[in-house]
This record gives C-alpha cells, sequence and structure tokens, in this order.
C-alpha cells in the first residue's frame, strides 16, 4: 500500500516536471531552478519504479535496466567525486562506482558468454541523462543533497528490479546475478539514506536541520 501510495505521490510531482523547461535548458538558471530540477528527478523516480517493477518480470527488461542503471551509478559516482566537499558521500560515490563497475563486467560476461541476452546497452536514456544533467547542473550547496536524493531512488528502482529477479527470474545465470549483486544494492541504499538525513544538505525549508526536501519524502514513502 505504502508503495502504490509513493507512486501516486511521485506521479503528482511529475506534472510539475512537464510543465517545465527540459533539464538540458536549464543550466545557466543555477540555484534558481532548484525546484523545478527535484521535480524533474521526482518524475523520474515514478517512472524508475515502474521499470524496477518490469524488469522484476522481463528477462530482456531486466538486462537493459541493469545495464543502464549500472552505466548511471558510475557516472554518478564519478561526478560526486569530482564535486562533493564531504569525505563521507565521496567514500561512499567510491564505493558505488566500484561495486556497480564490478556488477557491470559480470553482466557483460554473461552476455559474451551467450547466458543472457545482449546487446547491452552502451549509453544512458533520456530519463538519466536528466537525471544527470541535474546532478551536473545543481550549485556546490545543493550538489550533495542532490546526489544522495538520486541516489536513494535509483537504488529502490534496482532493488524492486533484482529482487524481484532473483525470485520470480526465468533465466538461472541471471537469477544468480540478481542474487549475488542485491545484497550490495541494499547496503549502497542504507549507506545513502543515513548519509543524506545525517546532515543538513536535505533542509528544504531553510531550519538548520535535516528536514527531507519532496524528492527526500518521496524517496522515503517509496523504501516501504
Amino acid at each position: 500500500m505504502k508503495s502504490t501510495l509513493a507512486i501516486a505521490g511521485l506521479s503528482s510531482l511529475a506534472l510539475l516536471a512537464a510543465c517545465s523547461p527540459k533539464a538540458g535548458e536549464q543550466r545557466a538558471e543555477g540555484q534558481k531552478n532548484e525546484p523545478v530540477n527535484v521535480a524533474q528527478d521526482v518524475a523520474g523516480a515514478a517512472t524508475g519504479v515502474a521499470t524496477g517493477a518490469t524488469g522484476a518480470l522481463s528477462t530482456d527488461a531486466f538486462v537493459k535496466d541493469a545495464a543502464i542503471g549500472g552505466l548511471y551509478e558510475i557516472e554518478a559516482g564519478k561526478l560526486a567525486l569530482k564535486r562533493s566537499m564531504d569525505a563521507d558521500v565521496k567514500n561512499a560515490a567510491q564505493m558505488i562506482v566500484d561495486d556497480h563497475t564490478a556488477a557491470d563486467a559480470k553482466l557483460k560476461a554473461l552476455v559474451s558468454a551467450g547466458k543472457a541476452p545482449g546487446p547491452l546497452p552502451t549509453a544512458l536514456d533520456e530519463r538519466r541523462k536528466g537525471m544527470l544533467d541535474n546532478l551536473q547542473g545543481a550549485s556546490a550547496k545543493d550538489f550533495d543533497d542532490r546526489y544522495l536524493d538520486q541516489q536513494t531512488m535509483a537504488h529502490h528502482e534496482a532493488l524492486l528490479a533484482f529482487n524481484g529477479y532473483a525470485k520470480a527470474g526465468d533465466n538461472a545465470d541471471l537469477k544468480a546475478f540478481a542474487a549475488e549483486t542485491a545484497p550490495k544494492l541494499e547496503h549502497h541504499a542504507e549507506m545513502v539514506t543515513k548519509l543524506d538525513r545525517s546532515t543538513t544538505a536535505d533542509d528544504e525549508a531553510g531550519a538548520g536541520k535535516a528536514e527531507p526536501n519532496a524528492l527526500g519524502r518521496a524517496a522515503d514513502d517509496a523504501k516501504h
């Protein structure tokens, strides 16, 4: 029930994004576009919930989303390593980059061996491109908040797909891959959520304490 409510809440916020300029058109505007960029990320998260659920049931969808999701995680992590001013955030980003690089290598090996369908995507889809654009366009002050919120939602999506496919998938090798990878995704999700809630980066109202903004609240709801 909570997941259903979360999807509904994410979808309502997606209306703001649909009526707003596209991510690539906002970069010169800087921080004043932060509410719009958050709404776009929320809209992407709503799509991601549906995509993760589909990936749990379809081998082709699982492989495609796992590959594209991994590409996004690596690119976002590399950006965090360059831009974050927080040592803990950088440590988390490095772990995420390393783990997703390893997972991507295992997935590629399965495809090369003919044990999983291919070819794998080699570029981000439009949704993840938009998320990465918003991350690149975040101000220095807002960067960690944006990165951690995106990571919370991205890992929720990945866990839907990986846990679901590990239980119900029809390809034994991919089921084993999903089951092996899921605990690391769970650890990532717990790590970024803890970081997000232990800082004031998520302080939407300027109250000087860690209060989740729109994307943070959606992330909290979607986890349950």
